[in-house]
Protein backbone atom coordinates (compact mmCIF):
# COMPACT_ATOMS: atom_id res chain seq x y z
CA UNK A 1 0.00 0.00 0.00
CA UNK A 2 1.09 3.30 -0.70
CA UNK A 3 1.79 5.95 1.71
CA UNK A 4 4.08 4.20 4.65
CA UNK A 5 5.61 5.62 6.82
CA UNK A 6 9.26 5.40 7.72
CA UNK A 7 8.72 3.01 10.55
CA UNK A 8 6.66 0.65 8.11
CA UNK A 9 9.25 0.17 5.52
CA UNK A 10 10.34 -2.95 6.58
CA UNK A 11 6.77 -4.23 6.11
CA UNK A 12 6.30 -2.80 2.62
CA UNK A 13 9.58 -4.75 1.59
CA UNK A 14 8.14 -8.19 2.87
CA UNK A 15 5.22 -6.78 1.18
CA UNK A 16 6.82 -6.32 -1.86
CA UNK A 17 9.03 -9.60 -1.88
CA UNK A 18 6.23 -11.79 -0.93
CA UNK A 19 4.44 -10.42 -4.29
CA UNK A 20 7.64 -10.50 -6.66
CA UNK A 21 8.05 -14.35 -5.39
CA UNK A 22 4.19 -15.18 -6.13
CA UNK A 23 4.40 -13.75 -9.56
CA UNK A 24 7.51 -15.04 -10.69
CA UNK A 25 5.91 -18.68 -9.38
CA UNK A 26 2.98 -17.98 -12.02
CA UNK A 27 5.51 -16.72 -14.47
CA UNK A 28 7.37 -20.07 -14.26
CA UNK A 29 4.73 -22.24 -13.57
CA UNK A 30 6.77 -23.04 -9.58
CA UNK A 31 5.51 -24.01 -6.94
CA UNK A 32 6.85 -21.61 -4.22
CA UNK A 33 3.72 -22.25 -2.02
CA UNK A 34 6.13 -23.64 1.11
CA UNK A 35 8.27 -20.41 0.87
CA UNK A 36 5.55 -17.81 0.63
CA UNK A 37 3.48 -19.71 3.87
CA UNK A 38 7.07 -18.70 5.80
CA UNK A 39 7.61 -15.27 4.61
CA UNK A 40 3.34 -14.76 4.91
CA UNK A 41 4.27 -16.02 8.78
CA UNK A 42 7.62 -13.69 9.27
CA UNK A 43 5.59 -10.99 7.60
CA UNK A 44 2.92 -11.40 10.41
CA UNK A 45 5.18 -11.75 13.46
CA UNK A 46 7.05 -8.48 12.17
CA UNK A 47 3.59 -7.00 11.77
CA UNK A 48 2.32 -7.47 15.53
CA UNK A 49 6.05 -6.53 16.42
CA UNK A 50 5.62 -3.06 15.01
CA UNK A 51 2.35 -1.91 15.92
CA UNK A 52 2.27 -3.12 18.95
CA UNK A 53 5.12 -1.25 20.63
CA UNK A 54 3.93 2.10 18.64
CA UNK A 55 5.89 5.31 19.98
CA UNK A 56 4.06 8.61 20.27
CA UNK A 57 6.02 10.00 17.75
CA UNK A 58 4.91 7.41 15.17
CA UNK A 59 1.69 7.92 16.28
CA UNK A 60 1.54 11.59 15.52
CA UNK A 61 2.74 10.69 12.11
CA UNK A 62 -0.24 7.76 11.61
CA UNK A 63 -2.65 11.05 12.80
CA UNK A 64 -1.62 12.96 10.37
CA UNK A 65 -1.42 10.72 7.35
CA UNK A 66 -2.84 12.04 4.44
CA UNK A 67 -4.52 9.13 3.72
CA UNK A 68 -6.48 9.13 6.88
CA UNK A 69 -10.11 9.46 6.60
CA UNK A 70 -11.92 12.49 7.26
CA UNK A 71 -14.89 13.98 9.01
CA UNK A 72 -16.64 13.87 5.67
CA UNK A 73 -15.22 10.03 4.65
CA UNK A 74 -16.63 9.20 8.83
CA UNK A 75 -20.21 11.36 7.85
CA UNK A 76 -21.10 9.62 5.37
CA UNK A 77 -20.29 6.05 6.77
CA UNK A 78 -21.57 6.29 10.17
CA UNK A 79 -24.72 8.30 9.55
CA UNK A 80 -27.67 7.95 6.89
CA UNK A 81 -29.65 10.93 5.51
CA UNK A 82 -26.64 13.39 5.75
CA UNK A 83 -27.88 16.87 5.26
CA UNK A 84 -24.77 19.42 5.29
CA UNK A 85 -25.59 23.22 6.28
CA UNK A 86 -23.18 26.45 5.21
CA UNK A 87 -22.65 29.61 6.97
CA UNK A 88 -22.47 31.76 10.53
CA UNK A 89 -24.70 33.71 9.48
CA UNK A 90 -22.55 36.71 10.50
CA UNK A 91 -19.88 36.92 8.41
CA UNK A 92 -19.22 33.65 5.70
CA UNK A 93 -18.87 29.62 5.66
CA UNK A 94 -15.76 28.29 6.56
CA UNK A 95 -14.66 24.90 4.54
CA UNK A 96 -12.40 23.72 7.04
CA UNK A 97 -15.54 22.85 9.36
CA UNK A 98 -18.51 20.78 8.06
CA UNK A 99 -21.32 20.00 9.93
CA UNK A 100 -25.43 20.14 9.49
CA UNK A 101 -28.36 17.38 10.11
CA UNK A 102 -28.14 13.43 10.14
CA UNK A 103 -29.31 10.12 11.16
CA UNK A 104 -27.51 7.82 13.63
CA UNK A 105 -29.05 4.52 13.53
CA UNK A 106 -32.18 5.84 12.80
CA UNK A 107 -31.58 8.63 15.45
CA UNK A 108 -31.76 12.51 14.26
CA UNK A 109 -28.28 14.32 15.59
CA UNK A 110 -26.21 17.37 14.65
CA UNK A 111 -22.95 16.43 13.70
CA UNK A 112 -19.96 18.97 13.13
CA UNK A 113 -16.23 18.30 12.00
CA UNK A 114 -12.61 19.58 11.39
CA UNK A 115 -12.15 18.94 7.98
CA UNK A 116 -8.54 18.68 6.15
CA UNK A 117 -8.39 18.52 2.54
CA UNK A 118 -7.32 15.30 0.45
CA UNK A 119 -5.22 16.82 -1.87
CA UNK A 120 -3.08 20.11 -1.99
CA UNK A 121 -5.75 22.20 -3.67
CA UNK A 122 -8.35 20.93 -1.28
CA UNK A 123 -6.38 21.91 1.79
CA UNK A 124 -5.61 25.29 0.94
CA UNK A 125 -9.40 25.88 0.14
CA UNK A 126 -10.12 23.94 4.02
CA UNK A 127 -6.74 26.05 5.24
CA UNK A 128 -5.52 22.47 6.52
CA UNK A 129 -8.38 21.73 8.99
CA UNK A 130 -7.78 25.16 10.58
CA UNK A 131 -10.92 27.04 11.65
CA UNK A 132 -11.37 31.17 11.32
CA UNK A 133 -14.09 32.38 13.33
CA UNK A 134 -16.73 31.72 10.71
CA UNK A 135 -15.41 28.29 11.59
CA UNK A 136 -16.11 28.16 15.06
CA UNK A 137 -19.34 30.06 15.11
CA UNK A 138 -20.85 28.20 12.21
CA UNK A 139 -20.37 24.95 14.54
CA UNK A 140 -22.13 27.06 17.39
CA UNK A 141 -25.13 27.95 15.50
CA UNK A 142 -25.57 24.29 14.70
CA UNK A 143 -25.12 22.99 17.79
CA UNK A 144 -27.63 25.77 19.18
CA UNK A 145 -30.24 24.57 16.72
CA UNK A 146 -29.56 21.16 17.87
CA UNK A 147 -30.38 22.47 21.64
CA UNK A 148 -33.52 23.79 20.26
CA UNK A 149 -35.01 20.92 18.39
CA UNK A 150 -33.78 18.43 21.16
CA UNK A 151 -31.36 16.95 19.02
CA UNK A 152 -27.59 15.11 20.34
CA UNK A 153 -24.17 16.77 18.81
CA UNK A 154 -21.74 14.71 18.11
CA UNK A 155 -18.45 16.84 16.72
CA UNK A 156 -15.25 14.82 14.75
CA UNK A 157 -12.26 16.59 15.88
CA UNK A 158 -9.21 16.68 13.72
CA UNK A 159 -7.19 20.34 13.68
CA UNK A 160 -3.27 21.30 14.06
CA UNK A 161 -5.19 24.46 15.59
CA UNK A 162 -7.04 27.32 15.04
CA UNK A 163 -5.90 29.57 11.86
CA UNK A 164 -3.14 31.27 13.36
CA UNK A 165 -3.39 34.43 10.84
CA UNK A 166 -4.15 37.86 10.60
CA UNK A 167 -7.25 37.34 8.59
CA UNK A 168 -8.71 35.09 12.01
CA UNK A 169 -7.39 37.64 14.65
CA UNK A 170 -9.39 40.47 12.80
CA UNK A 171 -12.55 38.69 12.62
CA UNK A 172 -12.33 37.79 16.14
CA UNK A 173 -10.38 34.16 16.84
CA UNK A 174 -10.49 34.18 20.48
CA UNK A 175 -13.84 35.39 20.97
CA UNK A 176 -14.84 32.57 18.86
CA UNK A 177 -13.19 30.14 20.69
CA UNK A 178 -14.03 31.24 24.06
CA UNK A 179 -17.74 31.60 23.31
CA UNK A 180 -17.87 28.10 21.91
CA UNK A 181 -15.99 26.72 25.15
CA UNK A 182 -18.40 28.77 27.04
CA UNK A 183 -22.07 27.85 25.00
CA UNK A 184 -21.08 23.98 24.95
CA UNK A 185 -20.51 23.76 28.63
CA UNK A 186 -24.27 25.07 29.02
CA UNK A 187 -26.02 23.18 26.21
CA UNK A 188 -28.78 20.95 27.56
CA UNK A 189 -28.16 17.80 24.94
CA UNK A 190 -26.07 15.34 25.26
CA UNK A 191 -22.30 16.03 23.67
CA UNK A 192 -20.26 13.10 22.56
CA UNK A 193 -16.74 14.19 20.92
CA UNK A 194 -14.53 11.79 18.91
CA UNK A 195 -10.51 13.14 18.37
CA UNK A 196 -10.31 11.48 14.79
CA UNK A 197 -6.65 12.73 13.84
CA UNK A 198 -4.74 15.29 15.58
CA UNK A 199 -6.35 17.15 18.48
CA UNK A 200 -4.73 20.36 18.65
CA UNK A 201 -4.71 23.81 21.31
CA UNK A 202 -8.18 26.01 21.34
CA UNK A 203 -8.89 24.83 17.50
CA UNK A 204 -9.58 21.24 19.37
CA UNK A 205 -11.04 22.40 22.78
CA UNK A 206 -13.21 24.53 21.03
CA UNK A 207 -15.19 21.50 19.55
CA UNK A 208 -14.50 19.11 22.28
CA UNK A 209 -16.33 19.74 25.25
CA UNK A 210 -18.56 17.27 25.63
CA UNK A 211 -19.93 14.87 27.92
CA UNK A 212 -17.71 12.13 26.47
CA UNK A 213 -14.57 12.87 24.42
CA UNK A 214 -13.27 9.69 22.86
CA UNK A 215 -10.11 9.31 20.61
CA UNK A 216 -9.32 6.65 17.86
CA UNK A 217 -6.53 4.42 19.18
CA UNK A 218 -3.60 6.23 16.90
CA UNK A 219 -5.20 10.28 17.84
CA UNK A 220 -3.10 13.01 19.58
CA UNK A 221 -4.30 15.50 21.64
CA UNK A 222 -2.59 17.76 23.14
CA UNK A 223 -2.92 21.75 24.45
CA UNK A 224 -0.14 22.62 22.02
CA UNK A 225 1.06 20.91 18.23
CA UNK A 226 4.25 19.07 18.66
CA UNK A 227 5.73 21.30 16.49
CA UNK A 228 4.25 24.70 18.45
CA UNK A 229 5.56 23.36 21.94
CA UNK A 230 9.35 22.20 20.10
CA UNK A 231 9.22 25.81 18.43
CA UNK A 232 8.82 26.86 22.00
CA UNK A 233 11.13 24.70 24.27
CA UNK A 234 13.87 24.16 21.93
CA UNK A 235 13.56 26.79 19.14
CA UNK A 236 13.28 24.12 16.57
CA UNK A 237 9.91 23.12 14.96
CA UNK A 238 12.31 19.79 13.46
CA UNK A 239 12.33 18.35 17.27
CA UNK A 240 8.71 17.65 17.16
CA UNK A 241 9.27 14.17 17.16
CA UNK A 242 10.86 14.99 20.44
CA UNK A 243 8.27 17.23 21.70
CA UNK A 244 5.76 14.15 20.83
CA UNK A 245 7.48 11.56 23.52
CA UNK A 246 7.35 14.40 26.32
CA UNK A 247 3.97 15.48 25.77
CA UNK A 248 1.63 12.76 27.17
CA UNK A 249 -0.42 13.59 23.58
CA UNK A 250 -1.48 9.27 23.24
CA UNK A 251 -4.71 8.07 23.83
CA UNK A 252 -3.30 5.57 26.11
CA UNK A 253 -2.07 8.43 28.04
CA UNK A 254 -5.05 11.02 28.09
CA UNK A 255 -7.22 8.30 29.09
CA UNK A 256 -5.15 7.43 32.11
CA UNK A 257 -5.10 10.93 33.15
CA UNK A 258 -9.05 10.84 32.34
CA UNK A 259 -8.89 13.31 29.63
CA UNK A 260 -11.31 11.15 27.91
CA UNK A 261 -13.68 8.41 27.97
CA UNK A 262 -12.28 5.56 25.47
CA UNK A 263 -10.15 4.67 22.74
CA UNK A 264 -11.73 3.22 19.94
CA UNK A 265 -9.63 0.92 17.57
CA UNK A 266 -8.29 1.05 14.35
CA UNK A 267 -7.31 -1.43 11.78
CA UNK A 268 -3.81 -2.64 12.08
CA UNK A 269 -1.62 -0.34 10.80
CA UNK A 270 -3.75 2.84 11.43
CA UNK A 271 -7.39 4.24 10.52
CA UNK A 272 -6.16 4.57 6.91
CA UNK A 273 -5.91 0.78 6.68
CA UNK A 274 -9.53 0.52 7.02
CA UNK A 275 -12.35 3.33 6.46
CA UNK A 276 -14.90 0.58 6.98
CA UNK A 277 -13.42 -0.72 10.38
CA UNK A 278 -12.66 2.40 11.33
CA UNK A 279 -16.06 4.16 11.21
CA UNK A 280 -18.00 0.96 12.62
CA UNK A 281 -16.00 0.89 15.51
CA UNK A 282 -16.98 5.06 15.88
CA UNK A 283 -19.97 4.00 15.59
CA UNK A 284 -20.61 1.45 17.86
CA UNK A 285 -19.05 3.97 20.58
CA UNK A 286 -20.89 6.77 19.82
CA UNK A 287 -24.56 4.71 20.39
CA UNK A 288 -23.29 3.00 23.47
CA UNK A 289 -22.49 7.08 24.82
CA UNK A 290 -25.77 8.31 23.38
CA UNK A 291 -27.88 5.32 24.80
CA UNK A 292 -26.00 5.98 28.45
CA UNK A 293 -27.24 10.20 27.98
CA UNK A 294 -30.12 9.64 26.90
CA UNK A 295 -31.63 8.94 29.80
CA UNK A 296 -30.05 12.50 31.19
CA UNK A 297 -32.23 15.43 31.46
CA UNK A 298 -30.78 18.89 30.47
CA UNK A 299 -29.60 20.04 33.98
CA UNK A 300 -27.80 16.35 34.52
CA UNK A 301 -26.45 16.79 31.33
CA UNK A 302 -24.72 19.80 32.38
CA UNK A 303 -23.59 19.01 35.50
CA UNK A 304 -22.27 15.90 34.33
CA UNK A 305 -19.97 17.51 31.75
CA UNK A 306 -19.28 20.22 34.44
CA UNK A 307 -17.84 17.21 36.67
CA UNK A 308 -16.12 15.48 33.77
CA UNK A 309 -13.81 18.93 32.71
CA UNK A 310 -13.53 19.70 36.53
CA UNK A 311 -11.66 16.57 37.76
CA UNK A 312 -9.21 17.18 34.80
CA UNK A 313 -6.00 17.95 36.26
CA UNK A 314 -6.59 17.17 39.40
CA UNK A 315 -4.20 16.83 42.53
CA UNK A 316 -3.41 15.97 46.26
CA UNK A 317 -1.80 17.76 48.52
CA UNK A 318 -0.99 17.60 52.76
CA UNK A 319 -0.13 19.64 55.58
CA UNK A 320 2.79 19.84 57.26
CA UNK A 321 2.00 19.12 61.01
CA UNK A 322 5.26 21.24 62.07
CA UNK A 323 4.48 24.42 59.75
CA UNK A 324 0.89 24.42 58.53
CA UNK A 325 1.89 25.03 55.33
CA UNK A 326 0.65 23.10 51.89
CA UNK A 327 3.51 20.77 51.37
Amino acid sequence: MSGELPFEMPLAEMRKKIEELKQFGQEKGIDFTDEIARLEERYSRLEEEIYSSISPSQKMHLARHQQRPTSLDLIQLIFTDFIELHGDRLYGDDLAVVGGLAKLNGIPVTVVGQQRGKDTKDNIARFFGSAHPEGFRKALRLMRQAEKFKRPVITFVDTKGAYPGNTAEERGQSEAISSNLREMSALGVPIVCVVIGEGGSGGALAMAVGNRVLMLENAIYSAISPNGAASILWKDASKADQAAQAMKITAEDLLEMEVIEEIVPEPKGGAHRGYEETASAIQDALVRHLKELSVMDPCELKEDRYRKFRKIGSYDYAVSEQTDKLV
